[in-house]
């Protein structure tokens, strides 16, 4: 399964020409909403160029769906660096990997939106309203039909 997961991030380095792209084969990877992800994406606030910002804690995050370093141990038992997450379709792989892991353990719900964010139910629930309102306001734009 480590391997899986390493190669699936991996191969979107390659995979995906557009973080629209990425967006979909993300979700569709992780059995996760890509226009949540996008939505996330956007309530995040940055480009997907591996932008780095630093928090009031010591911890850094990562690109477009802002990957806290706090990953980076479980990530590295996976083989994934944190020079990866400069890739903004390997950024997004892991950022859907991460908020699987909250739909699992919330289920399919705004509170593993919010717990994508924080675990803190004050923290995880701001941020899920304020995903929630993105995701609103956007969905015709954040989830394109062909």
């Amino acid at each position: 399964m480590k391997r899986l997961f390493a190669g699936a991030v991996l191969a979107a380095t390659h995979f995906c020409a557009f973080s629209y792209d990425c967006f979909d084969a993300a979700g569709l990877y992780q059995h996760v909403h890509p226009g949540i992800l996008r939505a996330i994406s956007i309530r995040e606030n940055v480009r997907c160029d591996g932008t780095v910002r630093r928090n009031s804690n010591g911890s850094i995050d990562v690109g477009c769906m802002q990957i806290n370093s706090a990953h980076f141990e479980e990530l590295a038992k996976y083989g994934i660096p944190p020079e990866a997450l400069q890739n903004q379709c390997a950024n997004i792989f892991i950022g859907a990997w991460h908020y699987a892991v909250m739909v699992k353990k919330y289920g399919n719900t705004w509170t593993a939106v919010g717990a994508y964010h924080s675990e803190t139910p004050e923290k995880r629930d701001r941020y899920a309203a304020e995903v929630r309102q993105i995701y609103e306001k956007y969905q015709p734009w954040l989830d394109p039909r062909p």
